[in-house]
């Protein structure tokens, strides 16, 4: 590897700059500021490159001008310290045992903030400059970084417990001993790998529960770490005129974002025996006590080596791993993820999987793999045969260049980067800081690496092989790619699928392999293309209907030619391809929403979530592991997750549907905990967003964390009735004091709070990204209408409907129902939706309004007619004439009968009808009957991509004249 003053390719680079030279003038005149002498000739040519490489080197040299000094001589470092962190920065330079005297902690936090930060910068300056030179080695360079992670942790816990000790005292064990929060590093800073831009992922826990002693006042220890660890984000995380230290992400922790920030040894325990999953298993791999005691550390590792490995190899284990390999795959196949050396196909982390993995499997029963430590495990492998020697050298080999790189991206601007650049110029600048002579030549190296880590990934832990047959068809198609338009030869290779029109068959085979987009594919696309059609025309030989399944197929086949790597999922998954060929030969919906959105493709890997649609607990879980590997400030990414999330669930849902797994009742249960868990995720985001801008709501001389607004589903929603393509008729509540404040620098009142809480909230579910929209959202049943406020107060919301709704409005109540947001808003509305509900109705003129609503829809709405077919939701005889006819009797009895309004479904509310008599439990059960069914069939229609009119048949007629019959009775009978 070249240094950049070795490297011819340096003075080429640095023509192409606008202005070299200005660079040098600016930091000239910064050493004259702070009265230091000009660089010599000399000295420019030796740290030239730093500065003119790396633009954050640039930045700190002008802050800092006597920085460059030090570089002139820097080789070797120590370690950092909390010695010298504290002493200052005219001690920075010295030995942990030099300035062990001068250690004083700063008693004002400004000055701590402020200490912290300025050690971080001249420990980066430092380091990223030895990187650029060549003058430190992989496992030095993330050895110091992680120290000073160390350092900086125990240095904020440090000034925090002196801090409060006058105040709360100490939090003392059963034993009498002193307590302090624990950290726990995980990944690479639980690996001492970290890299120069890296996010710390941390965990606190604490040994035992208990009260503080010795200070003015006591806290649950509970409490009192709870502050240690919100101080502890705060210094570190903070940005101040003097920059950060690190980003803390806290939600590799137990629960994630909505567990508490704090466990003792006891909880952690249990939720890991208990509820810890796979990933966290893994993920407790690298777990490492940065700050604690040595009893801290002795008892976290004694309920951590036993959740992570086990004694037993166990078939568990195996299938845990590949649903984690498969994972991987999954993210690999996202969009503009080729050129993420850490995420991408080869990249660091599927080096890391190989070996974590192995230790996965084998480190129970082998200590010499429980190591937190990649480039020490590595090595081991070999040495334990695990790996041949070749592989574990290839490995590694890779490994250091993709880590050598990572810090190359993120020391130009000290960003959190991993994508390869796009243009010429970053390009080149990238390469020389690696020691490479052009793009082209680092370029080629890290393709090389990465295709051989990615072969090496793709073989670990495989169950799968192919047999002469299938290499046999597989030619065949290689053959016919290189004639595509020897229909002929077409028809030789497929006469033996029992076709209806053999001859349109291979026409369409053709076509396909005709197209430009398979002329134009690259070598190995046309491979995995040659392997599909092998395996997906060998099952179709065992196709009732193979020209349907060809027909329905081959747009989703075209769909994916351009990213082959769903080639490779389906073909080296034979039960995804069954599934795919099942699930479109039932339903064309699969075929257009796999051919939108290829990445549902995934989905079919496996039959147990592909078949058992997760419940309501598990979508919120699932939700939270998803969201929980992406920032938690970008928005966007945040958004596209959840709009991908959502048509995977749905695609199981419709699976369950299509193949009679679940009931049209249950369809529906599904499709409305998704909203829920949805629209509960998107009000904990914009939340999260608008108190970051403006602070919390005060109401009532409290300072309110959670937001007071419910968001309030109506019609399907409120009637958990969703179908797949539902919109949300939603309304906002909020329970906030109306003139209170925020208590940020940039406060708002409560009520502009609110009405920008409910903006963004309709921001997040309806925009347009690039996976498509969450749900489409209908404000108009809010007070007012649209003329009326965005949100509403509890109380506006309860005036309006006691004086001002109309009575068609009362019969939406009666399907309304919280679906999100706090629990005590959520209740106080449900006891003013109930006494709305219940007022005291003259019932002849309620039954009026209700009939003329009716039949002023039924004139406007109803799509069907003699010609057509039967108007499910409109025709006469259809859904509205049930509902109404129950929202009825709800609006009109409730006031007697309580029970009526305890469900916002109509089945259970017709269920109620019966049992207070209002009408037979014969009546009920056709009308409960006749309306499942015509939900059932709404469904078919929408799998089947049809509207909702359909041609009647005998038995759809009796149900449609049992409804019929009802409505006129109804709307005759002069007493109900």
């Amino acid at each position: 590897m070249l240094t950049p003053n070795q490297n011819p390719s340096y003075a080429l680079f640095r023509q192409q700059l606008d202005n070299p030279s200005l660079a040098l003038e600016q930091l000239q005149e910064a050493r004259l500021r702070h009265g230091l002498i000009n660089l010599t000739s000399e000295h420019i040519e030796q740290l030239e490159p730093l500065w003119l490489l790396s633009d954050y080197l640039h930045k700190n040299l002008l802050r800092y001008p006597h920085w460059l000094d030090e570089l002139l001589s820097l080789t070797g470092l120590q370690k950092p310290s909390l010695e010298a962190l504290f002493a200052g920065e005219a001690s920075f330079h010295l030995a942990a045992q030099e300035v062990m005297d001068e250690q004083v902690i700063p008693s004002e936090e400004a000055q701590l903030l402020k200490r912290l930060r300025l050690y971080r910068q001249w420990w980066m300056v430092r380091l990223i400059a030895l990187d650029i030179q060549q003058k430190i080695s992989l496992v030095e360079l993330t050895a110091h970084l992680s120290a000073l992670a160390d350092v900086s942790v125990n240095a904020s816990l440090l000034w925090s417990q002196q801090n409060y000790a006058g105040l709360y005292g100490q939090a003392l064990d059963s034993r009498g001993q002193v307590q302090s929060l624990i950290v726990i590093g995980m990944g690479k800073l639980g690996g001492n790998e970290l890299n120069l831009s890296s996010d710390i992922d941390l965990i606190f826990a604490f040994r035992e529960h208990g009260d503080t002693q010795g200070g003015k006042k006591t806290l649950s220890h509970q409490e009192y770490f709870t502050k240690l660890g919100q101080k502890l984000i705060q210094h570190l995380d903070q940005v101040t005129a003097d920059g950060f230290v690190f980003r803390v992400d806290m939600r590799l922790r137990p629960f994630g974002q909505s567990g508490a920030l704090v466990l003792n040894l006891d909880s952690l325990e249990n939720y890991y025996q208990d509820q810890g999953r796979d990933w966290e298993r893994y993920a407790m791999i690298k777990a490492r006590v940065m700050a604690g005691s040595d009893l801290d550390i002795a008892e976290f590792e004694a309920l951590r080596k036993p959740f992570v490995y086990r004694k037993y190899l166990d078939f568990g284990a195996l299938g845990a791993l590949r649903d984690l390999k498969r994972m991987i795959a999954k993210e690999v196949r996202r969009k503009g993820i080729e050129h993420n050396i850490k995420l991408g196909q080869g990249g660091i982390r599927e080096v890391e999987f190989i070996a974590q993995a192995l230790q996965i499997l084998h480190g129970g029963r082998d200590q010499g793999l429980q190591t937190q430590a990649l480039l020490t495990v590595l090595p081991y492998l070999a040495q334990q045969d695990y790996l041949s020697q070749q592989e574990v050298d290839a490995l590694i080999q890779a490994y250091v260049l993709l880590r050598r790189t990572e810090h190359a991206l993120q020391a130009i601007k000290d960003e959190q980067t991993q994508l390869l650049p796009e243009d010429e110029l970053s390009r080149f600048r990238v390469a020389i800081m690696v020691g490479y002579d052009s793009w082209k030549a680092l370029n080629d190296a890290l393709w090389q690496a990465r295709h051989q880590v990615h072969d090496y990934f793709i073989k670990l832990i495989e169950d799968e092989d192919e047999t002469d047959a299938d290499k046999a068809e597989q030619e065949t198609w290689r053959i016919l790619m290189k004639s595509p338009e020897d229909t002929d030869a077409i028809v030789d290779a497929i006469g033996i699928i029992p076709w209806q029109s053999l001859d349109m068959a291979a026409q369409s085979i053709s076509q396909l392999l005709s197209s430009r987009t398979v002329a134009f594919m690259q070598p190995i696309g046309q491979e995995r293309l040659a392997v599909f059609l092998a395996a997906f025309l060998r099952q179709l030989g065992h196709e009732d209907h193979p020209d349907l399944v060809l027909e329905r197929v081959f747009p989703i086949l075209e769909a994916v030619l351009r990213r082959t790597a769903y080639l490779v999922l389906l073909c080296e998954n034979h039960k995804a391809l069954t599934h795919l060929i099942r699930l479109c030969r039932e339903s064309v919906w699969f075929t257009d929403a796999i051919s939108a959105t290829p990445a549902l493709l995934d989905e079919l890997l496996d039959t147990n979530t592909l078949f058992s649609p997760p419940d309501k607990a598990m979508l919120e879980d699932e939700l939270k592991q998803i969201l929980l590997r992406l920032p938690e400030e970008d928005e966007e990414a945040q958004m596209d997750a959840m709009r991908r999330f959502r048509r995977s669930i749905i695609l199981r849902i419709a699976a369950c549907d299509i193949t009679g797994i679940l009931p049209v009742m249950k369809v529906s249960d599904h499709l409305t905990w998704l909203a829920e868990v949805l629209l509960e995720q998107v009000l904990q985001q914009s939340w999260y967003h608008l108190t970051k801008k403006h602070g919390f709501p005060v109401s009532y001389a409290n300072a309110f964390h959670e937001p007071q607004l419910a968001i309030i589903g109506y019609g399907k929603s409120g009637g958990w009735e969703l179908g797949y393509d539902s919109d949300l008729d939603l309304v906002f509540i909020h329970d906030a004091q109306a003139n209170g404040q925020t208590d940020g620098e940039r406060s708002i009142d409560n009520l502009t709070f609110y009405t920008r809480l409910g903006q963004r909230l309709i921001h997040m579910i309806t925009s347009f990204t690039s996976a498509g929209r969450l749900y489409e959202v209908d404000m108009r049943l809010r007070p007012s209408g649209n003329s009326g406020l965005l949100v509403s107060s509890l109380e506006a919301f309860r005036e309006y409907q006691q004086n001002e709704a109309w009575v068609w409005e009362h019969q939406a109540l009666t399907r309304a129902r919280g679906l999100a947001g706090d629990s005590a808003v959520l209740n106080r509305f449900e006891e003013c939706r109930k006494s709305i509900i219940a007022q005291v109705r003259d019932r002849q003129e309620l039954k009026a309004e209700v009939i003329k609503m009716r039949e002023k829809m039924r004139a406007h709405l109803d799509t069907g007619s003699k010609e057509k077919g039967f108007d499910l939701k409109q025709g006469a005889g259809g859904i509205i004439d049930i509902e109404f006819m129950v929202q009825y009797y709800v609006l009109a009895w409730s006031c007697q009968y309580p029970e009526l309004m305890t469900y916002s479904d109509n089945v259970r509310q017709l269920e109620a009808i019966a049992q207070v008599g209002l009408m037979t439990s014969e009546q009920v059960q056709g009308m409960a009957d006749t309306y499942t069914l015509y939900r059932s069939k709404t469904h078919r229609q929408a799998l089947q991509k049809q509207g909702r009119v359909v041609q009647k048949d005998e038995a759809l007629q009796q149900n449609q004249s049992l409804i019929n019959e009802l409505w006129d009775n109804f709307v005759h009978k002069k007493q109900a």
